[in-house]
């Protein structure tokens, strides 16, 4: 019987490179006392370090219809034969930074629980984030088949993170609260502290989540995306006061991060 502790991750497309999965792989190397196995489950290996074990995607068996932005891609990881895997799998994003042991997130809750992050936009809604859970591979199959039999179910929820809050029978457990965090809400704090000091690694934190801008190595470079200049915090805020008043001046103030240290020692291979 293998015992490892089994991981899982999904890269469609190109917006994430191999990088994404190689430098997941080392962190989870580096904080996981338990062996393991990562499936990376693509569309495009190139690239992607010899030990992560690539799998094609696994298919959702419908179209996903306009007007549902989310990752619905994400929902197949229900299938009911996942190219046979068994028993527990933790699954991460590939844009999260481990900064912090993974072991609680195999030992907390029942084997039996799909457990989450709490969705950190909207907290007294008890809703799920999708971006670090674990579930029993196959245990759920009326998750994906729901979907495949009214495809119309993804425009009701729009993200699907909330048709797994509302949908799952029995529902979702979380995580203890400090466990995963978000960095732009979490970790850069308000608008003129961003200016003030770099993003800080929130106590007790084990996995920071990035979702939207900026990107891990964004983080590093400080800057907003790659498409953006890295500037000192007094060069960007002139910059942004050039910009013409209302929408654009806003945006251009707040999106401004300091480069992160703490991003840069534990985002590598």
């Amino acid at each position: 019987m293998d015992d490892r502790k089994q991981i899982l991750c999904m890269k469609w497309g190109t917006m994430y490179g191999p990088d994404y999965v190689n430098c997941l792989y080392g962190m989870i190397s580096r904080n996981l006392s338990y062996p393991f196995r990562l499936f990376c489950m693509t569309d495009h290996t190139e690239g992607i370090r010899s030990e992560v074990e690539c799998l094609p995607l696994p298919q959702l068996g419908f179209e996903v219809p306009p007007g549902a932005p989310g990752k619905w891609p994400k929902q197949a990881l229900w299938n009911r034969d996942l190219f046979g895997l068994k028993g527990a799998a933790l699954f991460l994003d590939l844009d999260s930074v481990i900064v912090g042991s993974l072991d609680g997130y195999f030992e907390y809750g029942s084997p039996e629980d799909v457990i989450t992050a709490r969705n950190w936009i909207k907290p007294w809604q008890r809703g799920a984030q999708t971006s670090v859970f674990r579930f029993q591979i196959g245990s759920h199959p009326y998750m994906l088949e729901d979907l495949q039999a009214d495809p119309l179910l993804c425009v009701k929820y729009q993200f699907e993170q909330n048709y797994v809050t509302n949908h799952l029978r029995g529902g979702v457990r979380f995580w203890p609260a400090a466990w995963t965090k978000h960095f732009r809400r979490h970790c850069m704090g308000s608008w003129p502290l961003r200016y003030l000091h770099p993003p800080r690694l929130p106590a007790g934190c084990k996995i920071v989540t990035f979702p939207g801008s900026p990107k891990p190595p964004d983080a590093i470079a400080g800057r907003w995306t790659e498409n953006n200049s890295a500037r000192p915090p007094e060069e960007h805020f002139k910059w942004a006061l050039s910009q013409p008043a209302g929408k654009q001046r806003k945006k251009a103030l707040h999106r401004y991060v300091q480069p992160c240290d703490w991003v840069k020692e534990n985002w590598k291979p």
